[in-house]
């Protein structure tokens, strides 16, 4: 995969050398909303290292006494009204301020006034997408959004360039670095889910609500994207169900490594038999799997395709810096005519959507101890006609607090859900039963 990925940055750089087939002579103007992080970086990028076709012209953001900056050209002017940008003469509109409001009026403006939009909001696409596709096309103007996923990793221009010529079926990866950075601290320095998210707040990879990242909304907002451009099929987010990695204790990684796994956020969607199973939830992962070797906020895609096989994508997809390069080669894709520039989300097909995967299942109970427990485990799970694979439980533990594992053969989560529910009841656990998925693909 290294090879095509190389390819694909050099086919850029190729195009970055050379003139565009139809340009404006002083070339495009471009205004920047939003001076967050990517934000700044952008600008930095643009003022470093100035493209022949690209002006930087203005900057809209809030606070800009606070926010405005010595080290752009005195050219780009500084305001905190939307609608200056929308009067200005900027061909192109960065958006950068994500969330779904204001950023969706404010790109509908843009595209009316047939203003180009390149974005990094994974929301503002994954909800909004397909509409404003459409009026980019209606008024002559594109959308782009290649650092709405996996930041400075090409994913997105991958599958529309690299792997078009193939029949993708399967799209599975990590796509939150935060879900990832708390679950390598968890894993590799033994700490608590609490401590590890507060050293990912303090570092920068976690916002001070981090419920988007650690509730599995951020990756699912991504992978509704990868969904359409991959698998041509249409699908809400709201349609993806997505699980916390909340519960995920050091003990886990314990009995994961025994099972010769490790514990990931995997973000997946497949097509079966006119289906589409998609998912967003903490899962065991083989060591032996690239999902497994990715750590801290690395990201990480597979797109499984039925003449190319399996295709890696991977590095570096938050901070300001990697999401600045994505919106930065948008940019000259845009000014060149690239072929990809205007990502169409295309006619995806609507298909009914489930999150209802078979695979092997691994339990953790946490239980006070007495005779006859498991016992009543097997007979719930007898009576759902589950079939128990092995029975893990590490000594040491307080017999009043004490965690032990069960593994499942192979069945329907939505046959295991059900028996949870009544083991759940059972007056010996202390705290609901962890229940995840054993990833053998």
């Amino acid at each position: 995969m290294a090879s095509r990925i190389e390819t694909s940055f050099l086919s850029r750089t190729a195009r970055s050398l050379e003139p565009p087939l139809s340009f404006p002579a002083a070339g495009h103007s471009v205004a920047i909303v939003g001076f967050g992080t990517v934000g700044r970086s952008v600008a930095r990028i643009l003022a470093e290292h100035p493209h022949p076709w690209l002006r930087l012209t203005q900057v809209c953001t809030r606070n800009v006494q606070r926010r405005q900056v010595s080290w752009l050209p005195s050219r780009v002017t500084w305001t905190e009204a939307f609608d200056d940008v929308l009067a200005s003469d900027a061909d192109i509109v960065v958006e950068l301020i994500g969330g779904l409001e204001p950023a969706a009026d404010w790109v509908r403006a843009a595209l009316q006034s047939g203003k180009s939009v390149v974005t990094a909001n994974k929301k503002l696409i994954a909800y909004y997408g397909p509409e404003l596709n459409e009026l980019a096309r209606q008024h002559g103007c594109r959308l782009l959004f290649g650092a709405s996923v996996a930041g400075g990793v090409p994913v997105i221009s991958g599958l529309q360039e690299g792997l078009a010529g193939d029949q993708l079926s399967r799209i599975c990866g990590i796509l939150n670095g935060t879900c990832n950075f708390i679950l390598s601290r968890i894993e590799t320095g033994g700490v608590s889910f609490d401590v590890a998210l507060k050293q990912a707040q303090k570092l920068g990879f976690a916002e001070a609500d981090p419920t988007d990242d650690v509730a599995g909304y951020d990756a699912r907002a991504k992978l509704a994207i990868l969904v359409r451009l991959a698998l041509h099929t249409e699908v809400h987010p709201d349609q993806i169900p997505c699980r916390p990695i909340s519960p995920i204790h050091g003990v886990d990684f314990a009995y994961a490594k025994d099972l010769g796994c490790t514990i990931r956020q995997v973000s997946c969607a497949e097509l079966i038999d006119g289906r589409l199973l998609a998912s967003v939830q903490p899962a065991l992962v083989p060591l032996s799997s690239p999902l497994a070797r990715v750590q801290d906020s690395l990201n990480l895609v597979m797109a499984t395709g039925q003449y190319g096989g399996e295709t890696v994508f991977s590095g570096h997809g938050a901070g300001g810096d990697p999401t600045a390069v994505a919106v930065v080669s948008d940019l000259i894709a845009l000014v060149h005519g690239a072929k990809h520039a205007g990502q169409h989300l295309g006619q995806p097909v609507a298909r009914p959507v489930t999150s209802d995967f078979s695979s092997r299942h691994y339990l953790r109970l946490t239980i006070t101890d007495r005779p006859g427990i498991l016992a009543e485990i097997a007979a719930v799970l007898s009576k759902h006609e589950i079939n128990i694979d092995a029975v893990l439980q590490h000594p040491g533990y307080d017999r009043a607090h004490l965690p032990f594992v069960v593994t499942l053969d192979e069945c329907a989560n939505s046959v295991v859900e059900r028996a949870m529910k009544e083991i759940n009841t059972l007056d010996f656990l202390v705290q609901p039963t962890l229940n995840l998925p054993i990833l053998e693909k």
